[in-house]
């Protein structure tokens, strides 16, 4: 479990601005969107991070400086272990906002939620839904201030003990050429 040495950190920052091509490069990567959510738990290790996701050390520690260039995590504590420096990351940020995607490219954080629900073990939990209506401008802004309403209430209601769950949600108006 990851957070252990670190528990209570609070990130400096409470929102980091993803504005560089280093950033938006580091963000739109499945595996370095996988390692910021094991750093959601808490700071880590690169071997822990690692164990956790399933996938190499040295793979782990690509990512984790990728994201360390990008000044998306840092080093918020090293200790010697068995002659080794380990070195536990964490956040920069208590969230991270992306830029609207332009004109004909794909939403970053919708493109990591389908990678995540392909993931999802067979016959587990999941409620998936689209729903297409008209509406007002209205209608649109309060359903949107409900939506972000539940939204933080789902975030407040986080229990570090408890299996992980996400939600991914995408209210728009859509262009020419999308289902009406």
């Amino acid at each position: 479990m990851t957070g252990d040495d670190q528990a209570g950190y609070v990130p400096p920052q409470e929102s980091v601005q993803v504005e560089t091509t280093d950033q938006l490069r580091a963000v739109s990567n499945v595996v370095r969107h996988r390692v910021l959510a094991v750093l959601r738990d808490g700071p880590a290790t690169i071997t822990q991070v690692a164990e956790q996701l399933d996938i190499a050390k040295g793979s782990s520690s690509y990512h984790m400086r990728v994201l360390e260039r990008a000044g998306l995590v840092h080093v918020v504590r090293t200790r010697k272990v068995r002659g080794v420096l380990e070195r536990y990351y964490a956040h920069v940020g208590k969230s991270i906002e992306l830029p609207e995607p332009a004109a004909g490219q794909r939403d970053v954080l919708m493109q990591h939620a389908i990678n995540d629900l392909s993931t999802a073990p067979e016959g587990s939990h999941r409620f998936v839904r689209m729903q297409h209506t008209r509406i007002s401008e209205t209608q649109f802004d309060e359903f949107e201030r409900r939506l972000a309403g539940l939204l933080d209430e789902l975030r407040d209601a986080r229990d570090a003990d408890e299996a992980a769950a996400t939600v991914a949600v995408a209210f728009f108006r859509p262009g020419p050429g999308a289902a009406r």
